[in-house]
């Protein structure tokens, strides 16, 4: 039987400082505060309006965004794809703006598809980049 001593438990690392992970969960408990209100103070029947699909969406994706903000191993390599989330808030701006002005459903609701398509590739790009990085 080996000894105790002879299998060392190892020391703990000394931590960072807390500065960049506080503001990381600061960061994460706005988004949740935020996705929060949009729950609470949404009614049932406009869950089923493309522009409650929109907003989580975006809320997602601010959430990832401000996740690679935050990071500081991540580094510049990983970047969201710009010109898709700008396409993205162009669609967004337009489902809001169709819904507004009382354009056709239809608009309405490619817009909004839209809006989420561009927000999830572009969420599935930054995803994809970070788990490269890690092997």
């Amino acid at each position: 039987m080996p000894d105790a001593a002879s299998n060392p438990v190892p020391a703990p690392q000394p931590s960072l400082p807390g500065r960049p992970r506080r503001w990381s969960i600061i960061a994460a408990g706005l988004l949740l505060l935020a996705l929060a209100l949009v729950v609470i103070y949404t009614s049932r029947a406009a869950f089923f309006s493309p522009l409650a699909l929109v907003v989580v969406a975006a809320i997602g994706l601010a959430a990832l965004l401000l996740e690679l903000r935050f990071r500081k191993d991540v580094g510049p390599r990983v970047r969201a794809p710009l010109w898709l989330n700008v396409l993205g808030l162009v669609f967004a701006v337009g489902a809001v703006a169709a819904d507004i002005f009382h354009l056709s459903a239809n608009l309405t609701l490619v817009a909004a598809l839209g809006a989420v398509i561009c927000f999830a590739i572009s969420g599935t790009a930054i995803l994809h980049a970070l788990r490269k990085r890690k092997t």
